[in-house]
C-alpha cells in the first residue's frame, strides 16, 4: 500500500457512493461514529478501522456479537482489496478504487425492460452474491459476466472461464477443484482447479445446466463452506472467488425432471440476470449491426438492413455478428446491398416471416409491459417526457417512438 493512498468502504445495504476513510474511522450504532452503522445488532462503538505503515488495520472493539472479515470473526486485522467486512449484519467492501462504481458499464439498451435491468448492473457488480445469468444462446451472457467483474472491486483479481458442457464428466472435477499428483492415471503433476486459479476473482461457470449431477453437490458444497477439496487431497482448501454462472436451459424444467438440484438453482440465484432474445430487443438491431460494421469495416445499405431485420434471428447477436464477419469475408470492400443479404445470413436459411415459435408469443406480452411502464412514469410526472425517459433509461427520442408506435397522447397527463 502506498501512503497516500486512499481506502474506501462500499455498503452492500444502502448502494451509495464510496465512504472515504482517512486516518482513522469508528464504526458503530452511535450517531457520533463516522461511520453510522444502521443495524440493530451493531454496537454503539463496534469497531476501528486505522491507517497504519503496513496498512490499514481494523480492530474490534470488545464486542458481543463481534467483527468479521470474509466470515471470520477477527480481534484485529489488516485489510485487502475486496475484504468483505460484516459490522452488525451490515456488510461492507474495503477497497482502494472508491470510484469503481461510477465508472460506466459499457451496455446500453433502447429496449425498456432490458434497460431496465441494466441500470441494475453497477450496483450488482459491486455486491459478494451469486450471480445467475439465464436466457437463449448467443444473446450476450459471457459479456455481462465480463461486465460484472470489471466493474466490481474484484476486477484486479483474475476472471477465469469455465465451460461446463465442453468437459467429460471424469475431467470436470479435476478442472473445478484441481489435483494431487497421482491421484489418478495422468496426473503426472499438482495442478490447480479453477476454484484455486480464481482466487481473489471471480469464477464464470458457463452451461452450468450441463454439470453432471455428481458434481452439483460438490459445487454447493464449495460455495455454502467456501472449500474445496481437490482430486486425491485429504484436507480442504479455503476458497476466495465471486461465482457467475450461466446457461441457455431453462433450469425449473430439469430440477422437475430430477436433472438440476434445487437446492444449488436457489445459493447460485440469488440475483438473476435475463438478457432477452435479439428479436425481442430489435430497437437495438441498428446499433448492434453498426458496432460489428464498424469493428470489421463493412457497409451495409438501408434496404439490406430493413431485410436483415425481417429474419427471426435464433442465435440472437452472436449469429448477427457472424453475419457481418460474413459480409466482411464475402464483400470486402463492398456497400452490402438487399441481394448479397441471403448468403450472409447462415447459409440459405433466411426467413422472411419474422419472429416465429416462443418469441412470437412472447413480443405481444412484452410489448404490452413496455406500455403500461410508459404510462405508469408518465402519470407519475404528469406528462413530463423528459423526467419519463430519465426515469426508464432511455433516450427521448426513443420515448418520442414509443408514445407514436402505441398511439400514447402525453399531453392527456398533464396537470
Amino acid at each position: 500500500m502506498k501512503q497516500d493512498q486512499c481506502a474506501y468502504l462500499l455498503s452492500h445495504q444502502q448502494q451509495n457512493s464510496p465512504i472515504l476513510v482517512e486516518e482513522f474511522a469508528l464504526l458503530g450504532k452511535d450517531q457520533n461514529c463516522s461511520i453510522v452503522v444502521d443495524s440493530d445488532q451493531a454496537s454503539e462503538r463496534h469497531c476501528k478501522i486505522e491507517k497504519k505503515i503496513q496498512g490499514y488495520s481494523i480492530v474490534d472493539l470488545r464486542t458481543p456479537g463481534g467483527t468479521f472479515v470474509n466470515a471470520t470473526k477477527i480481534a484485529e486485522a489488516f485489510l485487502q482489496e475486496g475484504d468483505e467486512i460484516n459490522v452488525g449484519g451490515h456488510y461492507f467492501t474495503f477497497t482502494f478504487e472508491g470510484m469503481k462504481q461510477d465508472q460506466d458499464i459499457g451496455i446500453k439498451s433502447k429496449n425498456l425492460l432490458w434497460s431496465q435491468q441494466l441500470s441494475t448492473l453497477k450496483n450488482i457488480s459491486l455486491t459478494p452474491f451469486p450471480v445467475l445469468i439465464l436466457g437463449p444462446s448467443g444473446t450476450g451472457k459471457e459479456v455481462l459476466s465480463e461486465t460484472l467483474h470489471r466493474c466490481s472491486t474484484r476486477a484486479a483479481g483474475p476472471l477465469i472461464k469455465v465451460n461446463c458442457s465442453a468437459l467429460t464428466e471424469t475431467l470436470v472435477e479435476s478442472e473445478l477443484f484441481g489435483h494431487l499428483k497421482g491421484s489418478f492415471t495422468g496426473a503426472i503433476n499438482d495442478r490447480k482447479g479453477a476454484f484455486e486459479t480464481a482466487r481473489g476473482g471471480t469464477l464464470f461457470l458457463d452451461e452450468i445446466g450441463d454439470l453432471p449431477m455428481g458434481l452439483q453437490a460438490k459445487i454447493l458444497r464449495a460455495i455454502e463452506n467456501e472449500e474445496i477439496r481437490p482430486v486425491g487431497a485429504d484436507r480442504s482448501i479455503k476458497t476466495d472467488v465471486r461465482i457467475i454462472a450461466a446457461t441457455h436451459q431453462n433450469l425449473k424444467s430439469k430440477i422437475q425432471t430430477g436433472e438440476f438440484r434445487m437446492d444449488l438453482y436457489f445459493r447460485l440465484g440469488v440475483i438473476t440476470i435475463t438478457p432477452p432474445a435479439l428479436a425481442a430487443r430489435m430497437e437495438d438491431f441498428d446499433d448492434l449491426l453498426y458496432s460489428f460494421a464498424k469493428k470489421m469495416r463493412v457497409r451495409f445499405s438501408f434496404a439490406a438492413i430493413q431485410k436483415m431485420k425481417k429474419y427471426s434471428w435464433p442465435g440472437n447477436i452472436r449469429e448477427l455478428r457472424n453475419s457481418v464477419a460474413r459480409a466482411s469475408a464475402y464483400y470486402p470492400k463492398m456497400s452490402i446491398e438487399e441481394i448479397h443479404v441471403d448468403n450472409i445470413i447462415d447459409g440459405n436459411s433466411f426467413e422472411v416471416t419474422g419472429v416465429s415459435g416462443l418469441n412470437a408469443a412472447q413480443l405481444p406480452v412484452i410489448k404490452e409491459i413496455e406500455k403500461q411502464m410508459i404510462l405508469k412514469r408518465l402519470a407519475a410526472n404528469h406528462g413530463n417526457q423528459r423526467k419519463t425517459a430519465n426515469d426508464l433509461g432511455i433516450p427521448k427520442s426513443t420515448l418520442h417512438d414509443r408514445l407514436r408506435a402505441y398511439d400514447i397522447d402525453p399531453r392527456q397527463f398533464s396537470e
